[in-house]
């Protein structure tokens, strides 16, 4: 149902265990009907957005989808997206997200897994590579094996499979007006009178959360690029004169901090990545190229925002946003946790006692209450009895001049790095590498194979994959 809206902002806090039935329309919709809140390529007011999650909600109300009922949604970023995932909601229906560049046999295997009443894929063709976003149309069709939700959770998410199978990961309403909350109480996040340039997909948390709902629910407009090019991106922040914050993963900072040349950015305020650890001295080289500090968050697609250092100036450290509980438990990051957001999983590793285990390694300072994320847990091997933390040698090669992106993994008792330089695989570079290691890293802890790759293989949310069989395969 479209509303008139009005031109208060929401009221904050929000503190509620479960969300309003029209949580949609009261916190994402509402607002003058000739607001500007999204571009993607042409702006979008209020009023017409208004207007096109009416229109997908009639769709998939023809085609059975009902309070309660699952779609899973594979479209590309475009506004149809937007405005079927919306209207998902508006309906009181369990929202899937499925990555549209995933395959058909991807799709047919998740869809066989989650089991969604309806499928809402476009009539028109995939978008071409490096594409920001898409012309899309969605159509829902219903599937005749599909079922009702088993839980209240409005959205359900794979994670990346960065490391191995993805998980399906499922949060409330509640939990998502629980995650804007915490960006709203951000002095640094975008406010009101800003704008957002969005380089990270909206299927995926960062730029679904971060970037998407929480431009709805500030009021900050939101830019995605038409392209996702080093020039792409740079026309987008130049576009307009409003302080502008560029939200993307670190691959897009190290395009960014790459550029040859760039024209004057007065309105850029800062860049915001999260997804990964940074590459030593690339905060540096960014600020460098753009007088502007590079911000980071550390988060998981299970709770989403866990802690920022959006200045810069605590790092190698985060504070953790409001609300967020993070204890330090044999060096792991242990979160307090409602309930599990694995949806039918018992694994007593991975959510037990009121708390999700991160399975990333770090510290919290006891003074501050600051986290230093230090990486996966699973980083430490043993190599003859010896103790080596796979993310010291990574970080130890993504420093060197030579190497652009580094991935290290441990197989068949060893360690195996793979290299991004920028001419790759040359002896010269290849002998350099190495004698940097010899001056850097005790012999113990030295990968016993480097492979040289023009790029590596990343997941569609723009991390690198960590997964050795798709390593080795890259370097064939």
């Amino acid at each position: 149902m479209a509303l008139t809206g009005s031109s208060s902002l929401p009221a904050q806090p929000y503190e509620a265990a479960e969300a309003p039935h029209d949580w949609v329309d009261r916190y994402l919709l509402a607002g003058p009907a000739d607001q500007e809140c999204l571009r993607f390529g042409a702006p979008v007011d209020r009023a017409t957005l208004r207007a096109l999650v009416a229109e997908q909600a009639a769709r998939l109300a023809a085609a059975g989808l009902r309070r309660g009922g699952t779609a899973a949604l594979r479209l590309a970023p475009s506004l149809g997206y937007v405005a079927a995932l919306l209207a998902c909601w508006q309906l009181g229906a369990q929202a899937v997200l499925l990555d549209h560049r995933l395959t058909d046999r991807e799709v047919a295997l998740a869809v066989e897994r989650l089991a969604p009443e309806v499928l809402v894929e476009s009539a028109h063709g995939p978008a071409a590579a490096l594409r920001g976003f898409a012309e899309t149309d969605p159509v829902p069709v219903a599937l005749p094996n599909g079922r009702p939700a088993a839980t209240g959770h409005a959205l359900v998410q794979l994670s990346s499979g960065s490391t191995g199978p993805a998980k399906v990961i499922a949060r409330t309403a509640a939990d998502l007006l629980r995650e804007l909350d915490c960006y709203a109480r951000l002095e640094a996040f975008p406010k009101a009178g800003g704008r957002v340039v969005l380089l990270s997909s909206v299927v995926h948390v960062l730029g679904l959360v971060g970037g998407l709902l929480n431009s709805l629910y500030a009021r900050v407009p939101l830019t995605v690029p038409a392209r996702m090019t080093t020039a792409g991106i740079l026309a987008a922040i130049a576009a307009d004169d409003r302080p502008t914050t560029v939200i993307g993963v670190p691959f897009h900072a190290e395009l960014l901090a790459g550029a040859t040349s760039a024209p004057p950015l007065p309105q850029l305020r800062r860049m915001i990545v999260a997804g990964e650890l940074v590459r030593p001295g690339l905060p540096a080289a960014f600020t460098d190229r753009y007088g502007v500090p590079l911000g980071t968050m550390y988060g998981m697609t299970e709770l989403g925002v866990i802690a920022t250092d959006l200045d810069g100036a605590l790092h190698p450290e985060a504070a953790p946003v409001h609300g967020m509980d993070v204890r330090e438990d044999g060096g792991e990051l242990h979160i307090a946790t409602a309930a599990s957001p694995y949806p039918g999983l018992t694994d007593p590793t991975r959510w037990s006692d009121g708390r999700l285990h991160t399975r990333d390694a770090g510290r919290v300072d006891p003074a501050t209450g600051r986290i230093t994320v230090l990486g996966r847990r699973d980083s430490q091997v043993s190599i003859g009895g010896l103790k080596v933390d796979l993310n010291e040698v990574e970080h130890t090669l993504a420093a060197l001049p030579e190497v652009r992106e580094a991935v290290v993994v441990f197989v068949d008792g060893a360690i195996e790095a793979y290299l991004a330089t920028e001419s790759a695989g040359t002896a010269d570079r290849a002998d350099a590498v190495r004698e940097a290691l010899t001056r850097e890293l005790a012999a113990f802890k030295r990968p016993r194979q480097l492979t040289f790759l023009p790029a590596l293989p990343r997941t569609a949310t723009g991390k690198l994959v960590r997964d050795t069989a798709a390593l080795r395969a890259a370097a064939l």
